[in-house]
């Protein structure tokens, strides 16, 4: 069996940051990492689960909302998946930055009420702000060689 394209990156030397991933068939990945990965530092179960609501809600809801095709969670809660069609990476991050702006923001966990949720018990609002402010401070800090590095990834990818 194959091995999936987020297995064949090495995790011991992949870091946080904000990641192309694959284009396969007009949907473009992106690897929003918050964590780095086996380094015992983890998103808790319960603000995992409320920034997905959170940023979901916002990225659903922000300029973009018809390209978003998916957003959620790794196993692994080193971070998260955004899979979008018609965004530049560029844009992508954009998009990214501006759905953390707007959950810093939010009062409540969007979708955390018994008839929403499956699993509506295990939120934590100051959690998944905490973890998404780390997050936007760490885009913040990212250098432009960085992101135009994975910005050739998303152009070349795009072009085979």
């Amino acid at each position: 069996m194959n091995k999936i394209p987020s297995f064949e990156k090495d995790h011991n030397t992949l870091q946080p940051g904000f990641h192309f991933s694959t284009l396969q068939q007009g949907v473009a990945t992106f690897d929003l990492r918050f964590k780095k990965p086996n380094s015992g530092d983890f998103i808790t179960p319960a603000a995992l689960h409320s920034i997905e609501h959170m940023l979901a809600t916002a990225l659903r809801n922000g300029q973009a909302k018809d390209d978003v095709i998916y957003f959620g969670p790794m196993g692994c809660r080193t971070g998260f998946y955004l899979l979008t069609v018609n965004r530049s990476f560029h844009e992508a991050y954009d998009m990214v930055i501006a759905a953390l702006n707007e959950a810093l923001h939010m009062d409540t966990v969007p979708g955390a009420e018994k008839r929403e949720c499956g699993n509506y018990l295990e939120h934590d609002l100051q959690g998944a702000k905490r973890e998404c402010g780390k997050y936007l401070e760490l885009l913040s800090s990212l250098h432009s060689e960085e992101l135009a590095a994975e910005a050739e990834k998303f152009l070349s990818e795009g072009q085979k």
